[in-house]
């Protein structure tokens, strides 16, 4: 079964476009979590946002803080949530989700606050 993602890049499967350009692609997400959910694309089938190029990167990432931003605009969000994502669809897809306090994303947030401490020692290279 072809992935659902480059379908959309290449113009076969519908999608409400918000932007694109060269490397990546944002579209509106087909099951929101909020009104505004949007999906930045790489347009290069790859599974993790870390094995994309720098240049995939950068402009990944770039056109995410524009979307947020204007995504915070236009909904009043008080912050634009963004994580990565490619497990269920292995195409890199970057989640960004206008967010305002007691909203569904607040409260996931704050209770992972709760391993905030345990995590930090984990990662941390203390030597």
């Amino acid at each position: 079964m072809p992935c659902v993602f480059c379908e959309i890049v290449a113009g076969r499967a519908p999608a409400h476009i918000i932007e694109q350009d060269d490397l990546a692609l944002c579209i509106l997400d087909i099951n929101p979590f909020a009104e505004g959910h949007c999906l930045i694309l790489s347009k290069r089938h790859v599974p993790w946002w870390h094995d994309l190029t720098d240049d995939e990167i950068g402009t990944v990432f770039r056109m995410a803080k524009g979307v947020a931003n204007r995504l915070r605009d236009v909904y009043s969000s008080e912050f634009v949530c963004l994580y990565a994502r490619g497990r269920r669809i292995p195409h890199t897809h970057i989640f960004l989700v206008p967010t305002t306090k007691g909203d569904a994303l607040d409260g996931f947030f704050n209770e992972l606050e709760k391993f905030l401490a345990v995590a930090a020692k984990k990662i941390r290279r203390d030597d």
